[in-house]
């Protein structure tokens, strides 16, 4: 992650020890409230969201910056796409 999305970034979520459907759904719940453009970091520790995650952003055309996996945490980097 660069320095320019570092100070971009509009709010961190945090969804460790949330398992699925609950990660996904908190996150398009946090999304509502932000505008297209907005950066959110996300730390999670269900498996599931490497799948999850990067197909809910194909999906509602919002692009997945960066994803990594550490230990047993899972961190995502999404833009905002158009909120038609």
């Amino acid at each position: 992650m660069n320095d320019e999305t570092k100070s971009a970034t509009a709010c961190t979520i945090d969804l460790r020890g949330m398992y699925c459907p609950e990660p996904v759904m908190k996150l398009h719940e946090v999304i509502r409230t932000l505008r297209s453009g907005d950066t959110i970091q996300i730390r999670a520790t269900d498996p599931a969201t490497q799948r999850d995650i990067p197909k809910f952003c194909l999906f509602l055309g919002h692009e997945l910056c960066e994803a990594q996996a550490t230990g047993n945490e899972y961190h995502y980097l999404i833009r905002l796409g158009d909120k038609a």
